[in-house]
């Protein structure tokens, strides 16, 4: 296992993942000492990894109500404030 800072990765990144791929090097990138995110061989990549979060799909449906009802009131309050600065300038034009 090889650990790298995160700007060194992005300088060696063609290198990093040659390695991953010919040597099965698993390379952790650190982000200020903080172990952040790791080059992998797509090898040891689960095959099942991006199944499982298309699973989730729809699984927060309802949690959060009717999110477009709530941007469209969102939209028209900011509508009514518009048209409220704009009636105002004119008055002050009057």
């Amino acid at each position: 296992m090889n650990q790298v800072g995160a700007e060194e990765a992005r300088q060696k990144l063609p290198e990093l993942i040659d390695r991953a791929e010919r040597d099965g090097t698993v390379t952790i990138i650190s982000k200020r000492g903080v172990p952040r995110a790791a080059i992998v061989p797509i090898s040891q990549v689960s095959e099942s990894a991006a199944p499982m979060f298309t699973s989730l799909r729809g699984s927060a449906r309802g949690c959060y109500g009717d999110v477009s009802e709530y941007i469209d009131e969102l939209r028209h309050d900011r509508d009514l404030r518009a048209l409220d600065q704009s009636t105002e300038r004119i008055a002050i034009y009057s």
